[in-house]
């Protein structure tokens, strides 16, 4: 299959990956099973990504309101982030892939954090592809955290109150985790849920959509290519007439 190149190409990819935990209990297995499979079509969607020319592609890994699941899943799926991001950077670093992790992290454990840093200074003059994990995020999170940045940056500033009526959307980009990456072009959701799942609320605004039946262990080179053929048949207008 072709994959369309230059204007028609998106810059930022984003998934939403979903579905690991139907795949594993379709084969009777427990959902780290699902997770663990799920770690491969990660491995196919950042080769896909480089290979096809994406400069960011961006992965919902695991959300604030995942938090609440069993423990004994969240602590499964931690010692799997570990062991992951372990076995795949010298790959990543010989492919000139940046790793970024965006999030909350202040609740992740500590050894989770010491190889996230790790990680991302190691690799943080790769230019091929940036590879962000969102990791303990939310949008709405994201959105608090900017505001109480932006509210403490002019708590004591005599002049602040003029600097927030004048303030413009571009400007409260930089306060937002995701400050210096840009929007996402394409959002893809698999597993056939149609929600967003308080991901990206803001950076998302104009975002292309694209929800498949596939779930995230099926994932594959295939889907991220046919992806990126239907994202450049659409005519994106931003509110605007063509």
């Amino acid at each position: 299959m072709s994959t369309q190149t230059g204007a028609n190409m998106p810059t930022h990819v984003s998934v939403i990956m979903d579905g690991n935990g139907r795949w594993a209990k379709e084969r009777g297995k427990e959902r780290v099973y699902g997770h663990a499979e799920g770690v491969e079509s990660v491995r196919a969607c950042v080769e896909a990504a480089v290979e096809t020319g994406v400069k960011y592609l961006s992965l919902y890994a695991f959300s604030e309101e995942n938090w609440n699941r069993p423990e004994e899943e969240v602590k499964a799926l931690m010692e799997l982030m570990v062991k992951a991001m372990a076995a795949e950077m010298d790959e990543l670093d010989r492919n000139g892939v940046r790793f970024v992790v965006l999030g909350n992290r202040e609740r992740l454990g500590d050894e989770l954090n010491r190889i996230i840093d790790s990680c991302m200074e190691r690799t943080s003059r790769n230019s091929t592809l940036t590879l962000v994990i969102f990791l303990s995020y939310s949008g709405k999170w994201d959105i608090l955290q900017a505001a109480r940045k932006l509210a403490l940056q002019l708590w004591d500033d005599p002049d602040g109150k003029e600097k927030l009526m004048n303030m413009k959307a571009e400007d409260f980009d930089g306060f937002l985790a995701t400050a210096g990456i840009p929007d996402p072009d394409l959002i893809i959701r698999t597993s056939g849920e149609i929600r967003l799942s308080n991901y990206l609320l803001w950076q998302g605004a104009y975002s292309e959509f694209l929800f498949t039946d596939t779930l995230w262990p099926d994932f594959r080179k295939d889907d991220f290519r046919a992806a990126l053929e239907s994202y450049a048949k659409r005519d994106r207008r931003y509110g605007k007439v063509k």
